[in-house]
């Protein structure tokens, strides 16, 4: 311990200069010193020199030695300069300018570093763009920060592009400090095992270390306790593998695996680490940390022994004999664990470390060159080079890529006797041998080869066979004949065809190689790319020699919400399926926010995915949207929505019931938060069983509410908060006076209380804890209903900005790397800014540019991109239009209303980050032009909705909310239903249709039997005037009940024939009739003049009485009348009488009872009645069946004979449709003579459940008589589930147990067996 104390302070040090290396936030005084201009001529190199005047020496800043610069010999991208400054060092940042009074400076160029010289990584900024801008001139200097800090020896600047009036010319220098670390070296049959000193708990433990290797698969370390609890981080296949496990079991519970990082194997230093909290880890792979939560399991290390470079096995508690299939073969530098430096303590040869092999304290690298093919015009040509071949030809070479498509050598047989491919297709490696007259020959092996991993490939010729082989494999192997022959003037070519080759010298049938080369050999003899590189052997163009510039652009995925990310070498893709969004990185979720937005889309009740934060990150969840009601309810069903009866548990004292959502609560929360009310309704019924006690008193029950893990509650549905009362003591209706629960009343007899909980903080109700259950004879049920919530305060908020100079403004939209803002508005104006954020030089803006073009535009870095979208119809028409646009980092899209979307693709290679910095501007712009004049509804960015409401409350110029929704959504009002505006959202007023529904679009159907009638009255008083007098008919009747014209419209089937639809009279003996003849054809019967025959207006249409749903319309004009039955041509009458249809009286659907003014043979037709179904039946403005089914106590009508609904045979528009939803509010202080029936399946009680069982088999049984006699009699609406009428305000039963649910079936959905 005595050598632990004196290097403490050195350990310290040496963290502190890691952290202060890596974190990339080193002030600059610190670590900004010039490395260059101190250095000999021997540390420059170059690719070339004009002259000895013009060479890398002399290349320093501000100098004017030589020629006062350096100058290649000729000027194009493969120059190069290099430095090399000494030893490792970290460099902050670069410096160029132009060669000392010439025209000659770079204008832009790529900057590379190394360790060694060889193997050298392009330096990319956060945007991951590599160029950095030059100079302008030869004099002035230009110096880059470099955003992230540089550890290497060697430097090396490639220019790209110069002043076209000059040459290449370049002084430079480099900035930094130096570095300083501790390195050990593994060679795959080493490593160091370190007993960790006991240590006191804390709070975040973490390990850290930086390491290089040139083999995709190796053991960095492996740490253990004497609880068995271990973590294992291994590389394979180039990705990070960290390993927690308990014990040596490999079930799931007892290990948890995460994988980060790629392309970790090319000779280049990665920096690893892992903090350790007690619920989570943060990894940390180079620049990209991920936050991973980890089992409670892992919640504290307790490691005592950890080996480096292998995995050793404590369980022997002795050095065994290393397996090097998984050890590592590279370099570790300044491993860290809790703050000790490791590697440090092992060259300091500390006891506490235990070396085995060879373990040395420097880094060797092994010297590997290879070439990276960047694009379709780059190839690679050698000559063909003789050696041990043993009578035959071998070729063999490394290649990495994620093209599935490619080739990767070809060459033409000698005396063109045939011509060799050897490529890539469907990730396959395949041989393909043509020869003049001869089958093509093929060979196929290896698959999935574009996994960016290193793949090993030998074609071998001998003997008459070919073989091709992957990795080792047995490949594939063919007969040739003659063998493959190459002579000295053969040419081969790698990866591509010269642009300017004739078509004889080399040919490419497939896509050109993208991707990385090494190890290239030719008859065993391996080829120096670097002699490549100094065109002293072969040729190439656009190759990147003596590195690998392939790019992970899947890690870290840009992919969102789970899509699953696929790339090729120049582009990734997002696979969004089965996701719930869309667009090219899956940012913009598919489904709507709220059953709001749904229902203003014409949809119908039903279950809905419903994203309450768009894009967020809160995922879709399936909910019911109930749209039977003016009001619109998002229903959220928990695992217990049944009245269940309470039973006392031996032992227990309270009875406590938890209640698991349908949505995760993250959602919940965001419902009730953007929901303008929300509901849950909840009943306690009690025999002697107390409830909530008195005010003064603690309460024996209470429940759990709210937001995260709740709040306690001590009320009750109907009361407020805090107030330790029920509904009835709210209102003061309770059974006793004395307490302010019905329950609390004590008595013997059956009550409940039970009520409404509308405060959204208390929602919804997690959990119920009832305390006086246990007392001998205490009886007692409850029920939570499911949470309910009507309202989306997002949809309807909206601004009108009166004039073009107004505005609101807002905090700075932050949307770096991906974007999506959604909007409606509505302008009689032909141009205006809806939107606009600037930063220094990047700015986002959506605006109007004419009345029939929507523009996109923003500016990352890259020049402005816009999308436009143009429309054939005006958008300044006063009518509200939808505006979606997304900008990420592959695309730009603008979508209008239901327009196609258009899209542009970003800049490749581009600057991807969007960097704002003012404010947002809402309906203007900061220079306050072109602004919006009309309204904006519904913003939302990202996701998240700006209330502009409450921000235009205190803006001049601008006004909260927007009227005049009917003229846009007015169409979803159908069947004569009527929109009526709102402050905010609209509704469809269904009184004058037949039809009812949130859109006036669900039918209103009865079905009839031979008695049935309704019997509608026009103008009751008027009769009673009449019946009262003998005056003239001028001097009583009102206008109204004289008709010039009539609109009548029903549906109807049946078998009957001949049969009576509907009849109106009159108070003159005139009359209409509807009917079905014997013929079952369609009659009109008028008698509007009672001097004169019947008009008989007779259909063409035949088999109307065939129990198919059949719909009619009759209009008339004076003497003119059309008829259209079902899709059939309209059919035109004209009558014989004057066309007035004076003083009508009474409309008849079904039965006529009173015959005494019908004809004889109409009356016999009457008394029959009507046996069929009846649907949206409409006289005029009239609706009678409505009426008797809906309005039967405010309608002047009579029904006679049971009247039960049906459906006709419309099918619903959404098989999920609901008719009503029941309530339990209202019923609080009732006292029930017997108790209340529950689920048999919540109740303890096995005799309830026995009864319950023969009810349902006596009543299955009996419904199965009743069927098969309804099928015998055909009755037309036997398949239809029916109800009885009654009135809209008769109370429900209070215990139904299927109240609210809507997990089963639809109506349309149930099944009948007999």
């Amino acid at each position: 311990m005595d050598l632990w104390s004196n290097k403490v302070s050195g350990i310290i040090a040496q963290v502190a200069l890691l952290l202060f290396c890596t974190s990339g936030t080193t002030r600059g005084d610190m670590c900004d010193s010039p490395l260059v201009s101190n250095l000999p001529p021997s540390s420059f190199r170059s690719s070339s020199h004009f002259s000895s005047s013009h060479g890398p020496g002399f290349a320093k800043l501000n100098r004017r030695e030589g020629a006062g610069g350096w100058s290649p010999l000729s000027s194009d991208r493969y120059q190069w300069l290099e430095v090399d400054l000494g030893e490792r060092t970290q460099i902050s940042a670069v410096a160029t300018q132009g060669r000392y009074g010439s025209s000659d400076w770079l204008i832009a160029y790529l900057l590379m570093f190394s360790d060694t010289g060889h193997n050298w990584k392009q330096y990319h900024q956060e945007d991951g763009i590599g160029v950095f801008p030059g100079n302008s001139n030869a004099d002035s200097v230009v110096k880059h920060k470099l955003q992230q800090p540089v550890i290497a020896r060697y430097v090396r600047l490639i220019p790209l592009d110069w002043n076209p009036n000059g040459r290449i010319g370049l002084r430079l220098e480099t900035y930094g400090c130096p570095y300083d670390s501790d390195v050990v070296s593994f060679s795959g049959h080493s490593s160091l095992v370190y007993r960790l000193s006991p240590r006191p708990r804390i709070s975040k433990e973490s390990i850290s270390l930086n390491f290089k290797t040139l083999r995709n698969s190796g053991i960095l370390f492996h740490a253990e306790g004497q609880n068995q609890q271990s973590i294992t981080l291994e590389l394979e296949k180039g990705k990070l593998l960290l390993l927690l496990q308990k014990g040596r079991s490999s079930s799931p519970d007892s290990r948890h695996l995460v994988s980060l990082g790629s392309l970790l194997d090319d000779q280049h230093w990665h920096y690893f680490a892992v903090e350790h909290h007690s619920t989570h880890l943060n990894l940390t792979v180079d620049k990209t940390t991920l936050w991973v939560q980890i089992p409670s399991t892992f919640s504290h290390w307790d490691h005592d022994q950890m080996s480096v470079g292998a995995d050793l096995g404590f369980d022997s508690q002795k050095l065994t004999g290393l397996s090097t299939n998984r050890n590592l073969y590279g370099c570790l530098e300044n491993l860290l664990y809790n703050g000790l430096n490791l590697v440090y303590l092992a060259k300091q040869k500390d006891q506490r470390v235990t070396a085995k092999g060879n373990v040395t304290f420097s880094c060797a690298e092994p010297v590997s060159v290879a070439m990276t093919f960047t694009g379709p015009q780059s190839f690679l040509w050698l000559p063909w080079m003789t050696g041990s071949s043993s009578g035959g030809m071998s070729m063999g070479l490394h290649f990495r890529t994620w093209n599935k498509e490619g080739l990767l050598l070809t060459f033409d047989l000698p005396e063109r006797a045939g011509v060799v491919w050897l490529y890539l297709s469907k990730a396959r490696l395949c041989l393909q041998i043509h020869k003049p007259g001869r089958a093509q020959l093929e060979l196929n092996t290896g698959s999935a080869l574009n996994d960016g991993q290193w793949h090993n490939v030998e074609l071998i010729s001998r003997r008459g066979h070919v073989t091709v082989a992957v990795d080792g494999d047995e490949g594939a192997t063919a007969h040739t004949s003659p063998s493959l022959v190459i002579t000295k003037e053969s040419n081969l070519f790698y990866g591509g065809c010269p642009a300017d080759v004739t078509s004889h010298e080399c040919t490419n049938p497939f896509r050109a190689f993208q991707g990385c080369m090494r190890s290239i050999t030719i008859n065993n003899q391996p080829i120096d790319l670097i002699m490549v590189q100094q065109r002293l052997l072969g040729n190439y163009s656009q190759l990147q020699i003596d590195m690998c510039g392939i790019i992970d652009r899947c890690s870290p995925s840009h992919c969102e919400h789970g899509g699953r990310c696929s790339q090729s070498w120049s582009t990734f893709h997002c696979n969004c399926s089965d996701t719930g969004y869309s667009g090219a990185t899956c940012h913009s979720s598919i489904h709507e926010q709220s059953c709001e937005a749904y229902k203003h889309k014409g949809n119908t009740s039903g279950y809905y995915y419903i994203d309450v934060d768009g894009s967020g990150p809160i995922k879709p969840q399936l909910i019911y949207c109930n749209m039977t009601e003016e009001k619109t309810w998002m229903v959220i069903q928990h695992n217990n929505t049944e009245l269940t009866r309470v039973r006392p548990s031996v032992g227990k004292n309270q009875h406590l019931a938890h209640f698991e959502y349908t949505s995760q609560d993250e959602q919940l929360m965001a419902i009730v938060s953007q929901s303008e009310h929300c509901e849950q309704e909840v009943a306690y019924h009690c025999r002697k069983s107390r409830f909530l006690n008195t005010p003064e008193g603690s309460p024996l029950s209470w429940w759990v509410g709210g937001p995260g893990v709740g709040q306690v509650q001590n009320y009750w549905g109907g009361a407020q908060p805090g107030s330790q009362q029920c509904a009835c003591g709210f209102q003061e209706k309770c059974v006793d006076p004395k307490h302010h629960c019905n329950c609390d009343a004590d008595r013997a007899e059956w009550t409940n209380d039970s009520g409404l909980l509308t405060q959204k903080e208390t929602l919804p109700v997690r959990s119920l804890v009832l305390g006086d259950v246990h007392r001998p004879g205490s009886e007692s049920a409850y029920r939570v209903g499911p949470l309910r919530c009507h309202g989306d305060k997002n949809v309807w908020n909206a601004a009108f900005f009166e004039k073009e100079t107004s505005y609101l403004h807002f905090p700075t939209f932050h949307g770096e790397l991906s974007a999506d803002i959604s909007f409606l508005f509505k302008t009689t104006s032909s141009s205006g800014v809806f939107l606009e954020n600037l930063g220094i030089k990047d700015f986002i803006r959506i605006e109007l540019s004419s009345s029939t073009e929507v523009l996109f535009s923003f500016d990352v870095g890259n020049g402005p991109l816009e999308v436009r979208v143009q429309t054939g119809a005006p958008l300044n028409d006063n009518r509200w239009h939808r505006v979606r646009a997304e900008r990420n980092i592959k695309e730009a899209s603008l979508r209008l209303d239901e327009l196609p979307a258009a899209t542009q693709e970003a800049p490749a290679n581009g600057h991807i980050h969007l960097q704002l910095n003012s404010q947002l501007f809402i309906g203007g712009t900061a220079s306050r032009q072109k602004g919006f004049q009309g309204c904006i509804r519904s913003l939302q960015l990202n996701g998240v909705t700006l209330d502009l409401e409450e921000r235009a409350k205190i803006t001049p110029g601008v006004q909260p909310g927007c009227p005049g929704h009917c003229s846009s959504y007015g169409s979803l009002c159908q069947n004569h239903g009527h929109c009526v505006e709102r402050a905010s959202s609209f509704f469809c007023d269904c009184r004058p249709s037949a039809y009812t529904g949130a859109f006036c679009d669900r039918e209103v159907s009865a079905s009839f039997k031979s008695g049935t009638s309704v019997h509608y009255t026009f103008k009751e008083s008027m009769l009673n005037e009449l019946n009262g007098s003998s005056s003239t008919r001028s001097s009583y009747l009102n206008p109204d009940m004289t008709l010039n014209a009539e609109n009548i419209s029903l549906s109807f089937r049946t078998t009957q024939s001949p049969a009576l639809l509907l009849y109106i009279s009159s108070f003159y003996r005139e009359y209409l009739a509807l009917l079905l003849n014997k013929h079952d054809k369609l009659e009109v019967r008028y008698r509007l003049d009672s001097s004169k025959d019947v008009d008989v207006l007779r259909s063409k249409v035949r088999n109307l009485a065939n129990g198919q749903l059949h719909t009619v319309t009759i209009n008339r004009l004076v003497d003119s009348v059309s008829i259209q039955v079902d899709q059939n041509n309209r059919e035109h009458f004209n009558l014989t009488s004057d066309g007035e249809f004076n003083a009508i009286r009474s409309l008849v659907l079904g039965r006529v009872h009173d015959l005494t003014e019908l004809d004889p043979e109409l009356g016999r037709l009457a008394s029959v009645g009507f046996t069929g179904c009846f649907s949206a039946v409409r006289f005029n403005s009239i609706s009678p069946l409505k009426a008797a089914l809906l309005h039967a106590d405010t309608s002047p009508l009579t029904v006679t004979s049971p009247l039960v609904q049906a459906s006709c045979g419309y099918s619903s528009g959404n098989p999920y449709a609901v008719e009503t939803t029941h309530h339990l509010s209202g019923q609080s202080g009732s006292v029930e003579s017997g108790q209340p029936l529950v689920n048999a399946i919540r109740s303890d009680s096995a005799l309830i459940g026995g009864v319950i069982a023969v009810v349902i088999f006596v009543t299955v049984s009996a419904l199965a008589i009743v069927a098969r006699l309804l099928y015998r009699r055909k009755w037309m609406c036997q398949n239809q589930d029916v109800k009885t009428v009654k009135p809209e305000d008769s109370p429900e039963l209070p215990f139904s147990s299927q109240n609210n649910s809507h997990n089963g079936p639809s109506e349309n959905q149930k099944e009948y067996f007999i």
